[in-house]
């Protein structure tokens, strides 16, 4: 029977990557799923803090604005990382806004109004369980060997701490 032009087609969707790699199959398979669940809860805290930074009211607000914008836009600029990392190890990463939807573990926000208090301390709480997350990646990491991975990570880290700290240092006496 002879070949039909879609045969190469779907042969060619169902090609691995190939991205040349010394990381063994369980340690790319393991990384993949852990770099991609971080990487949708990074899309997902970007999202709540954009929301938080659009609907933040009150006698604070220019600060409070402003502090959000940023910490979203470091949020956001920490995806394509995340992402490029995943597919340096030979890994496939997420594909949708579906996909992050089903791995992400921020829990979203979507009430009508938040207090900014609360706000900032919802961001805050998600930013040190950011932190958590992260850390187990890197044990992950280090496990695997992974020292380019552990040392990205450590990098994200710092951040998300920092993040956490202004949260809570704005929030002070409020």
């Amino acid at each position: 029977m002879a070949k039909k032009p879609s045969d190469d087609v779907k042969a060619r969707r169902k090609a691995a990557l190939a991205t040349p790699t010394d990381l063994g199959s369980n340690a790319i398979r393991d990384l993949q799923g852990a770099l991609n669940a971080i990487l949708a809860d990074t899309f997902a805290l970007f999202l709540k803090t954009k929301n938080f930074h659009w609907h933040v009211s009150g006698p604070h607000f220019r600060d409070y604005h402003l502090l959000l914008d940023e910490q979203a836009a470091e949020i956001l600029a920490g995806t394509d990382d995340i992402a490029e990392r995943v597919r340096k190890i030979g890994g496939t990463t997420i594909r949708s806004v579906g996909h992050i939807g089903r791995l992400q573990r921020v829990k979203d926000n979507d009430a009508d109004f938040v207090t900014p208090q609360d706000m900032l301390a919802e961001l805050r709480e998600d930013n040190l369980e950011h932190v958590k997350r992260l850390r187990e990646v890197h044990s992950l990491a280090d496990e695997h060997e992974d020292v380019a991975t552990a040392s990205l990570i450590e990098n994200w880290i710092d951040q998300a701490e920092k993040r956490a700290w202004f949260l809570f240092e704005a929030s002070r006496g409020a």
